[in-house]
């Protein structure tokens, strides 16, 4: 139905499924689900600009201890060693692994802290009701940032790092190793606690949607794309190209050729999977004796010591999680091409939500490779290099999260059967979002 001038204001194109909802208003700790794929559109906070800067100022703090300080330090047959928590990315370079160096320091270090003042940044500027310079550069920049932070997973990386040297050294954590759980803890709450509606609302207010809009229909045979950014739903040209009024993102009625590329990234995934398997991602030198170890190797290596679950984590982050991601996006840019697949659509943009969540996990053994590669240099006597297979699947990692954000999910939804579309229709009555409240689980 058309909207009203009031309802232009809540408009929403969902970013999975293209369909065109009114925003209820929403309350603090509640949130607004599309009502045909689920997808989260907006989620309410209670002073979310306090909220985020209290727990981005805590996050830098905890980041600045743990560089600070020792991180990890062993000591094997005599032999001590210390680390910091910089010395996990600077000690590859001396390996000439320069390469891998860069992508732990940026994920783990550098990404996070420009994170974090970029939120201190919009915060301040929010509290103070007036937008400081370069705000909507800086909101936007957030958005991309978020999937290629990993202190989370470097966390994870440094207990199996830890379970796998214990039994060859005694192994004492330095308060860095605290801290830095602490802060990964936070980046991830800081994360969690922007409240994008609002503040882009707070940043720039909001554009009425284009006149004529039909909220409970696709968005794009209406000639209109939601921006995945702000929110904001704006008009396409002609050719289906646009840009946002509110942050200037670039808008397209379908991400173009998402699909072929979305295909190459995953053909280079699985050209660059190969040597990551057949070469050793590290070498331990024990007395003079010197082991290469592959991904597979190291998983049967736990296997035999009786470390299961580490054994578990590793082939599933290393194994499972990369072919699995690999073989799911496939899928699905088969399916957008071939109907009658025995699945729902809801089923399929389901599958795609987990592919883009898990696929940053796979790299817990490259972190694993770069703490050990750091803490166990004692020469002939003990110590860890790091393979050639370490680059290879560090790239595998990269690639297929580059190809999960570049498959556009609409597509999923494009050319959909008549009746599950009056099926869905049916749960839109009034033709506004879904409303969750976290409130009713506390309440129960």
């Amino acid at each position: 139905m058309a909207t009203t001038r009031h309802s232009r204001r809540r408009l929403r194109a969902c970013h999975e499924c293209d369909l065109l909802v009114a925003l209820p208003p929403l309350r603090p700790r509640e949130k607004a689900d599309c009502p045909r794929c689920e997808y989260t559109l907006a989620t309410r906070h209670d002073k979310p600009a306090e909220r985020s800067i209290a727990l981005a100022v805590a996050a830098l703090i905890m980041l600045t201890l743990s560089v600070a300080f020792p991180f990890i330090s062993f000591e094997a047959r005599g032999v001590t060693n210390r680390i910091e928590l910089t010395e996990t990315a600077s000690t590859l370079v001396g390996f000439h692994e320069p390469l891998v160096a860069i992508c732990v320091l940026l994920t783990v270090i550098i990404l996070p802290t420009v994170y974090l003042c970029g939120v201190i940044w919009l915060s301040l500027g929010l509290l103070g009701r007036r937008a400081l310079p370069y705000s909507r550069g800086i909101a936007r920049a957030l958005k991309h940032l978020t999937p290629w932070m990993m202190a989370d997973v470097f966390v994870i990386a440094a207990l199996v790092s830890l379970i796998k040297i214990a039994g060859m050294a005694d192994v004492s954590l330095g308060l860095s190793f605290w801290t830095f759980c602490a802060y990964a803890l936070l980046l991830l709450l800081t994360t969690q606690s922007i409240d994008t509606d609002w503040m882009w609302f707070a940043l720039a207010s909001e554009p009425l949607a284009p006149e004529g809009a039909r909220s409970g229909e696709p968005a794009t045979p209406q000639g209109l794309s939601g921006c995945a950014t702000c929110g904001l739903v704006n008009r396409l040209d002609a050719q289906g190209r646009g840009r946002c009024r509110r942050c200037g993102e670039t808008l397209h009625a379908r991400t173009p050729v998402s699909r072929q590329r979305t295909l190459a990234l995953l053909l280079a995934a699985v050209v660059m999977y190969i040597p990551a398997n057949l070469y050793p991602i590290m070498s331990t030198t024990s007395l003079g004796n010197t082991s290469p170890s592959t991904i597979i190797g190291g998983v049967m290596l736990f296997l035999q010591h009786g470390d299961i679950p580490i054994a578990v984590i590793i082939f599933t982050a290393s194994v499972v999680v990369p072919i699995g991601k690999i073989l799911a996006l496939g899928w699905l840019c088969y399916a957008v091409r071939h109907r009658g697949e025995p699945f729902s659509n809801v089923t399929r943009v389901r599958l795609y939500r987990i592919t883009e969540f898990i696929g940053r996990w796979s790299m817990v053994d490259v972190f694993v490779v770069a703490i050990l590669v750091a803490l166990i240099r004692a020469g002939e006597l003990i110590s860890v290099e790091p393979g050639p297979a370490a680059l290879s699947f560090a790239s595998v990692v990269i690639i297929t999260m580059l190809a999960a954000h570049s498959f556009d999910p609409r597509m999923i939804w494009d050319d959909l059967p008549q009746r599950p579309r009056r099926a869905w229709r049916d749960r839109l009555p009034r033709r506004i979002a879904t409303v969750s409240s976290r409130k009713e689980s506390d309440d129960a």
